[in-house]
């Protein structure tokens, strides 16, 4: 029979657009503009029209999303930023766009390295969000960030200071790998203290 295909799409348009009218009577005024009426509609249980009104609503993010990296730094007992990083340049080795670009700190008497790095740029705009620098990271001082909205109409080129970002922002961002890897720490820091003892 032609237009049997045309009637069987249209009837799928149909029942979406009728599940929508009954999910949104069994969410009579909760559904819209909550993050659980968020989750619901984009989760595999949610009926009907699945659509969210972006930005005045947005998709929970999962824990792993990704998008540029970030340096963290800890917060020292007087307030003073301690930056994680030691500009080992593992980041810059492994990163495949090459974007990471690191300048050491030098001692200016003696002209050694010092283990902080002097300048820190990331080149957004050739990123791939792919996350190898966060993963080689020895120091765990660069992690993936969640902020995605970071259009303008010139070149994204971040330096250290738009980089840094507390160690309480990664615990906020990512709650669960933030606890696993301060376990781990504490577990290597106690390792190390049994060995001296």
């Amino acid at each position: 029979m032609y237009g049997k295909g045309i009637l069987k799409g249209l009837s799928v348009t149909l029942k979406h657009f009728i599940d929508t009218y009954l999910d949104d009577i069994a969410w009579w005024g909760k559904r819209y503009y909550t993050p659980e009426g968020i989750a619901r509609r984009s989760s595999p249980q949610g009926r009907g029209i699945f659509t969210i009104q972006y930005p005045e609503e947005r998709r929970p993010l999962p824990e792993e999303f990704r998008y540029l990296p970030f340096l963290v730094y800890d917060e020292g007992p007087n307030g003073e930023k301690e930056i994680r990083c030691t500009s080992c340049g593992i980041c810059t080795k492994v990163c495949p766009a090459q974007c990471i670009w690191i300048v050491r700190t030098t001692d200016p008497n003696t002209g050694r390295p010092v283990p902080q790095p002097a300048e820190f740029y990331i080149d957004a705009d050739l990123c791939m969000n792919c996350g190898f620098c966060a993963e080689y990271c020895p120091f765990d001082a660069i992690k993936m960030d969640h902020d995605f909205e970071v259009a303008s109409y010139g070149r994204n080129v971040y330096s250290l200071e738009k980089l840094l970002k507390p160690a309480s922002y990664y615990a906020k961002i990512r709650p669960l790998n933030y606890a696993r890897e301060e376990e781990a720490r504490k577990a290597k820091e106690a390792s190390k203290a049994a060995k001296s003892a």
